[in-house]
Parts: structure tokens; sequence; C-alpha cells
């Protein structure tokens, strides 16, 4: 299957490839005879058709109660996904409506019952490895291509000693990440320590990091260990380790090179971290402009994973969301998506990643007034977590603003009165 690129473009020839993922995180599906946890993927040709439903002679069989035998046919012509229901009882939704018949191009999406079915370019497959079962991993939800990926990757560095610099956008779970990676290893049965450099005010970063003795300076009245002494054996999680301030980046490279951390006021002490680090910054851009070493840049980095944005990844929004509206029981009672709720939310951008998917989810099912959330609930709570546009600030002005607090993002956003997140935003603009 030939897909458009967005800008009309014709590209070659290529097959596009559907993933889809469960509605739980473990849900068993049909793939050419076999049972697996994985989410299935599935490659159309031009002018080849596929049936997918729950009967037994659909080319890809859905065992969902919501899904019709024969529910929809797909075909590939002139280049686009064609999408046409085959007069199922509960229909096919594209951008939260439901549809007859729809086309559909590479990274987006539609809705049978509880599944999400993204439609993908072959050509992104190489970049994910072979379509095979992962067994799931703690605390982390999702089995499309890209978390299979990432899944590898976690279980491959577990129980390695070098250090691991995770990149990706604010909310997209690294933190989570993190935590997985520490817990599949040998060290899991000794601390974990996170750590988030962006938070610490500047005159206390030290003592956090390292620690001080009693006296060690004015409002020192007792020693305190350091996250390094306190991770000791364990791993330590750096997040938002572009935030760092120079000078702590010196003593930092000092730590991770010597194997000691002096705590201020005292004497040195040996060490056994495996540090952890975490990113949503294009780190590489920051050693360009002189905020981040260069050194300890490359010491962090032995092993890098990318974890990637929600919106990279639509096929786990049934899974995610079945699991936040677990959680969310106590408080707002049962609830379950519709499928053009499902459908709503997977035609939705994410800027903010899984943490906003969990507020959307939350308002969305106090709005909600029965068991069942709708797209109009949906909606409503999109509408809300949609932030003001801020026009006052240019990238260009936002950039010179943390240059001149030394990098710190957050002191830059208290200087501009804006928001840590919106600032990024303006950041990453070109």
């Amino acid at each position: 299957m030939a897909f458009p690129q967005e800008n009309g473009a014709a590209v070659e020839p290529s097959n596009g490839t559907l993933e889809m993922a469960p509605a739980k995180p473990c849900a068993t599906w049909d793939i050419d005879g076999g049972a697996a946890c994985s989410p299935p993927v599935r490659t159309l040709a031009e002018g080849q058709t596929l049936v997918m439903g729950s009967g037994r002679d659909a080319g890809v069989q859905v065992f969902d109660p919501a899904v019709s035998a024969r529910h929809c046919e797909l075909s590939v012509a002139g280049g686009v996904l064609l999408i046409r229901d085959l007069g199922s009882k509960n229909g096919v939704f594209v951008g939260g409506a439901r549809v007859e018949s729809a086309r559909l191009g590479p990274g987006a999406s539609f809705v049978v019952g509880r599944a999400v079915v993204s439609c993908l370019e072959s050509a992104r497959l190489g970049r994910f490895g072979e379509d095979e079962p992962v067994a799931p991993i703690p605390g982390v939800i999702g089995a499309s291509l890209a978390m299979r990926r990432v899944v590898r990757e976690a279980r491959r560095l577990a129980d390695l000693k070098g250090p691991v610099l995770l990149r990706g956008e604010t909310g997209s779970g690294k933190d989570v990440l993190a935590r997985a990676i520490h817990q599949l290893g040998t060290r899991r049965v000794r601390p974990f320590v996170p750590l988030n450099v962006g938070t610490l005010p500047r005159e206390l970063a030290d003592a956090e990091l390292f620690g001080h003795e009693r006296g060690a300076y004015t409002g020192a009245h007792g020693s305190r260990e350091g996250a390094f002494v306190q991770a000791h054996a364990g791993t330590l999680f750096l997040d938002e380790i572009a935030e760092l301030p120079l000078d702590l980046q010196v003593k930092l490279l000092r730590v991770l090179e010597d194997g000691e951390v002096r705590p201020l006021g005292g004497r040195a002490r040996r060490v056994d971290v495996r540090v952890i680090s975490a990113t949503w910054a294009p780190l590489h851009r920051r050693v360009a402009e002189g905020l981040f070493r260069q050194d300890l840049y490359q010491r962090l980095a032995v092993f890098v994973v990318d974890v990637p944005p929600l919106r990279e990844r639509r096929a786990d929004l049934p899974s995610l969301a079945a699991r936040f509206l677990e959680d969310l029981g106590p408080e707002v009672g049962e609830k379950e998506l519709s499928s053009g709720a499902l459908s709503k939310l997977a035609s939705y951008g994410w800027p903010g990643n899984i943490r906003e998917l969990r507020n959307v989810l939350y308002r969305a099912a106090l709005a909600s007034a029965g068991r069942r959330i709708g797209s109009g609930d949906v909606a409503v709570s999109l509408d809300a977590a949609t932030p003001p546009r801020c026009a006052t600030v240019s990238p260009e002005q936002a950039r010179a603003v943390v240059a001149g607090q030394g990098g710190n993002v957050s002191a830059a956003a208290r200087q501009l009165g804006l928001a840590r997140s919106t600032l990024r935003d303006l950041l990453e603009r070109e």
C-alpha cells in the first residue's frame, strides 16, 4: 500500500500496516492461528482486501462482544486505506464519529469495539524489530510496536551497570520506565531513589545530590545523606537532567568517573550507584549551546532509550484508559468508554501524553451521567484541557531568558510568568 506523505507528495509503493491493541494489557488475539499477548500487525498490498470481525472466517479475528462476525472491510486503492462498515451492529468510528466508510492515511486510526487500529507505513517496521509477543514489564502498559521496542531495550539493559539516558516528551512515562528497569535488574532489592533535578532550588541542589555535614552552611543543623548515598548499591533516577546547573554538572561527572561522593563539609565516600537519567530536551543542542557539558553527556548516554509520545502509540489507548478508569473507580465509580469516546481520544494529539490522558479521563468520567463515557463527555474534557496559547513570548525570547538563567527552565518560567510545559513548547519551536 502506498501512503501519501503529509504534504500530499506521493511516495514509492509499499505495504501499509495495521496495528491493533487489546482493551486490556494482556487480552488474547488470534494471529494466523496462534495466540499472543501483543496486538497483531497485518500488511495490506495494493488491491488486497481484509475483513475484520469476531467470526472465524475474518482475516483478523477480534474477540470482543462488541464486534460483529464480519464487522468491516479494509482495502488499499490509490495509495490510501479504505475502510467500509459491513453492516455491523456497533459501527466503525473515526474521529469520534460513526462512519459508513472512510479513507485513511498514515498516522490515522479508527475504532472497532474496544480496539484502536492504527495505520502505519511498513517502512517503520524496521525501527521496531520483528512483530513478536513481548512479556510485560512492571508498571509499563502497552503492547504497540513502539512500546515493544522499548520493553525489549529495558530487558536488555536491566542487568547492566552502565548509565541509561531516557529521552522523551513530558508525561510520556520516563519515570515509570526507569523504575521498571530497576525492578527487572539485580539491583531490585536495593533502593530506587528518584530525584527531579528541575524542581530543586539551586541553593539546595548540591546538598540534595551529594549530602552535607552539620554546620556545612547556614541552616545546616544536622547531617544529611545525599541522593547518591541513599541509592548506594541501587539505582539513582535523575529526572530533568538537562536543567542541572553547570557547576553541579562538574561535580556529577566527578562522581560518575571516580565512584566517590563528597558531602558538603565532609570526607569522600565510595558509592556504587547505577544512574538512569531522563530528559525532555535535546541534550546535543544544549551541548552545542554551551549549556550542558559534552563529557557529562557522553558519560550519561552510554545507553539511550527513546520513549515514544502517546501520539505514536495510539494502539495502546484502550489498555491505558482501562487501567486509569480502574484506578479512578473508587472516586468516580465503575466506568467504561464507548467506541465513539475511544475514537475521540484516538484522534487527539496528546501534547501532554499519558499524564494528560489520565486527567482527561478523570474529567470525562465525572461528566458522564451513567456508567458509559460518551464522545461528548470526552469532547468537553478535551476542551478543558486546551491551554491558552502564549502570543507574547517568542521562541527566541524564551531561549534568551533560559540562557540568562544558566539553562534553568524552572527559573526562566517563573521570570516569564509561564508554566514550564508552555515554556518547553516554545523552546522546541524552530
